[in-house]
């Protein structure tokens, strides 16, 4: 087992051991699937300087197509959540520019081997301005705040050029984001949830919305489904990433 998972188990359980405490306890667990579609560009700098390639003409990635999981509690008017998010994408693409990764010089033509790499940790504390679920009909709306976690890597790899180019970058960034949440449910059987965060800290910045309708006809068991979009640039002294991905997901759910 890979550390990333052991820390989401150990996260859940403290989540189930603090509920326990509590009167009103809501834990909820999803485990899903999510497609995502890349688009934008990057760089490998070296001093800050280098060539923006783009991610679907030059370098041709495919989709990321990755497992997702979330753990959340709620008590009273608050909700804790944790997600996590590995985003792969990887490709192969022929370089319509000339220019240079990481100072390696690179030319029209060049075929090149990438692959982007992102793990993303997303812990958010919600408090619910309206909560009212005392009505057949629940209606929640709060503001979220988060932190984003984006541990990124960049692999560039040009067989073609002379002399050939093998660089990787990588950088972790935690980006701080400001939002809401909603949602509108029929008791728990079928509900309609959105949220959306966004800041901008120290040139990077990050924009994450999403809606998904869940669907439980066992109280404790359900299904959900919908579409995140993602709009996300990270700006450091040796790599440049400004992407927007997007694309629907789909999963089981838990609570109780």
């Amino acid at each position: 087992m890979t550390p990333k998972w052991k820390v989401l188990l150990l996260l859940a359980s403290l989540l189930l051991v603090a509920g326990s405490a509590l009167g009103d306890e809501l834990f909820m667990g999803k485990l899903g699937y999510q497609l995502l579609s890349p688009s934008g560009t990057l760089a490998g700098n070296s001093g800050s300087v280098g060539t923006k390639v783009d991610l679907d003409k030059d370098l041709n990635l495919d989709n990321s197509q990755n497992l997702t999981a979330e753990i959340a509690l709620q008590w009273g008017d608050a909700r804790l959540s944790l997600n996590y998010l590995p985003i792969n994408f990887s490709g192969t693409g022929t370089m319509t520019l000339n220019g240079t990764f990481n100072d390696q010089s690179f030319a029209v033509n060049d075929v090149v081997k990438s692959e982007i790499n992102i793990n993303l940790y997303d812990i958010g504390f919600t408090y619910f301005l309206v909560n009212l679920d005392d009505l057949p009909t629940r209606i929640q709306l709060g503001l979220e705040l988060a932190v984003k976690v984006a541990d990124t890597e960049v692999s560039f790899k040009d067989s073609t050029a002379v002399p050939a180019i093998s660089e990787t970058q990588s950088a972790t960034v935690p980006i701080p984001t400001v939002g809401a949440r909603a949602r509108i449910a029929l008791s728990d059987y079928l509900g309609v949830s959105g949220r959306v965060g966004y800041m901008e800290y120290d040139g990077n910045h990050f924009t994450d919305a999403e809606g998904q309708v869940e669907f439980s006809p066992i109280p404790a068991i359900g299904i959900y489904a919908g579409y995140r979009f993602f709009d996300l640039k990270i700006d450091e002294s040796d790599l440049f990433v400004e992407t927007e991905f997007s694309g629907p997901f789909g999963g089981l759910l838990v609570r109780f």
